[in-house]
């Protein structure tokens, strides 16, 4: 495969795979490291629910999962934005993204160095900040893939692990803060879309695509390793047609629409995705306060017996001496 022309030969470049998880970013990531960018050190290794790998280094991961702590946050928080008293003031974001660039200072001496977390994702802000001041090009690749089938991986991946199985609306929201984020945040950088049916359909294409787009080199000197990698099997769902609309909107179908058109490299809206984003937004937080303030009653209420109630009132009708309503 040869090297795009106008190919990036001063500063090296921080590739980030983006998306939420079980949408494709691991075998994305994996063909990219195949094609001639270069993995960190320290990654999590293969386990029964990723027999292939994650790729992703284990240092992002504590990094990741130690701001959004920080935070009151989690790789689960379906929240677009943390709200104003979660968020950092400047002296502690700017520690955050000092520690995110002394890491990145430790990358492998490379053109292109590829980093996927999925948690990133939704603190790409940060980490393209710090690959700036460690001395890379941040750009992105945005994994997408139908939201069907991230439930159904999902469901699949907790069932035959015993976890405690999301339901189809929980992961949608997932699924859409992750892709509304990654497309959000990483306007004005390069970067390129890929659908994973895509990917699996000809990667050599999709590689092909990536690096035109980005201005990288990438070429694979073994095209048989990634072949051998993206067995048929990988795909074990497979979806088409209408997705999923759990919250009686046009979300998901939107939001995905476009994606999907821009994997293609097709023309699609921003606006739309911004009219998605600020309804969402302005639903989530709504909700978000209306189920925090649940939540306390609901503890509140376990301490309250039926045999509690009923003595409570019980006294307050003898306080009001059964009369008037109290009768």
């Amino acid at each position: 495969m040869t090297s795009p022309r106008g190919a990036r030969e001063t500063r090296p470049v921080a590739l980030f795979v983006l998306g939420l998880g079980r949408s494709g970013t691991s075998a994305l990531t994996r063909v990219l490291s195949l094609s001639g960018a270069a993995l960190p050190a320290g990654l999590l290794g293969a386990t029964v629910e990723n027999a292939r790998g994650y790729w992703e280094p284990r240092a992002a991961i504590h990094l990741n999962h130690s701001i959004l702590r920080r935070r009151g946050s989690s790789g689960y928080d379906l929240s677009l934005r943390m709200p104003p008293e979660r968020a950092f003031d400047e002296h502690e974001r700017a520690a955050w993204v000092e520690k995110i660039r002394k890491y990145l200072t430790g990358l492998p001496t490379a053109p292109v160095v590829v980093i996927k977390e999925p948690k990133t994702t939704v603190l790409c802000e940060m980490w393209f900040e710090a690959a700036r001041l460690a001395g890379f090009d941040p750009v992105a690749v945005i994994a997408v893939r139908h939201p069907a089938e991230v439930i159904a991986s999902l469901d699949k991946r907790a069932s035959r692990q015993n976890y405690v199985r999301a339901s189809p609306a929980l992961t949608s929201a997932g699924w859409l803060k992750n892709t509304l984020l990654a497309e959000r945040d990483t306007r004005g950088f390069p970067r390129a879309f890929v659908d994973y049916a895509n990917l699996l359909e000809n990667w050599r294409r999709e590689v092909k695509r990536v690096a035109t787009t980005l201005e990288i080199d990438l070429h694979s000197p073994d095209e048989r390793a990634i072949d051998d990698f993206l067995e048929s099997d990988l795909r074990h769902h497979r979806r088409s047609g209408p997705v999923p609309e759990p919250f009686g909107t046009d979300w998901i179908g939107t939001v995905y629409a476009a994606m999907s058109a821009a994997a293609r490299d097709e023309p699609w809206d921003a606006l739309e995705l911004d009219r998605v984003f600020e309804s969402y937004q302005a639903s989530e937080e709504g909700f978000r306060t209306a189920f925090d303030g649940y939540r306390r009653y609901r503890n509140m209420n376990r301490f309250l017996h039926p045999s509690l109630v009923k003595l409570g009132l019980g006294a307050l009708a003898l306080a009001h001496r059964r009369r008037g309503t109290w009768a």
